[in-house]
């Protein structure tokens, strides 16, 4: 979801920035942004320097993610092409998914903001998950929803561990460059800036498409 379906990562890091600020001051965030597409559990390791509870993933990833949410709310959008090219994949039959390290607040948000819901088959978030990117959990776990093989899912990502996650569960990955340059997209098909640049002629040959 984050930096694919919203070029939302700018605001992710200044709500990052803030905490930071206020928790671990000397944590540089563009640093610490390479770690983004991980889950909070594992982000609040990196800035406590030790394991957290879940209490505290509660309490501190709320906080963090609140503000994320009150500095984007005005601008929430789809990213550009997104949905033209969702709905050309509804109209060949191609099932789609939202695999998110987002808690389920965060997709609800984005979901209601954009009124991109319909266009999805199948959502994930944290709470459906035990490991976060770049282990395959996430990826494996919306294949299954999805009823697809591993082999036939095309993903999209915009971070390096999301990358690594896709390609650790046997899928093709495309890169978004929302978050990162092309260059550090790498072991990619191919790489994007935004959905205009793709549709369904592009990527039929990355599918199986089963109706």
């Amino acid at each position: 979801m984050d930096g694919v379906i919203v070029d939302n990562m700018e605001y992710h890091k200044r709500a990052w920035e803030m905490f930071l600020k206020k928790y671990a001051p000397d944590i540089d965030v563009d640093e610490f942004s390479r770690h983004f597409g991980m889950v909070n559990k594992d982000l609040l390791k990196i800035v406590f320097q030790r394991e957290v509870s879940d209490e505290e993933e509660s309490q501190f990833g709320e906080e963090k993610e609140a503000l994320y949410r009150e500095i984007y709310a005005e601008d929430v959008a789809p990213t550009g092409g997104l949905v033209d090219f969702l709905q050309e994949l509804r109209e060949n039959s191609v099932r789609t998914a939202v695999a998110s390290a987002a808690p389920k607040v965060n997709v609800d948000f984005v979901f209601e903001k954009t009124g991109l819901r319909p266009y999805f088959d199948v959502s994930i978030d944290a709470n459906d998950v035990t490991r976060g990117k770049p282990d395959p959990e996430i990826y494996l776990k919306t294949a299954e929803k999805l009823n697809c093989p591993p082999e036939a899912c095309l993903v999209f990502e915009d971070s390096v561990p999301g990358v690594q996650a896709g390609r650790n569960a046997g899928m093709r990955v495309i890169g978004v460059a929302t978050s990162h340059p092309a260059d550090k997209l790498k072991e990619t098909e191919f790489v994007i800036k935004d959905f205009t640049e793709i549709n369904f002629e592009t990527v039929r040959d990355y599918l199986i498409v089963t109706g």
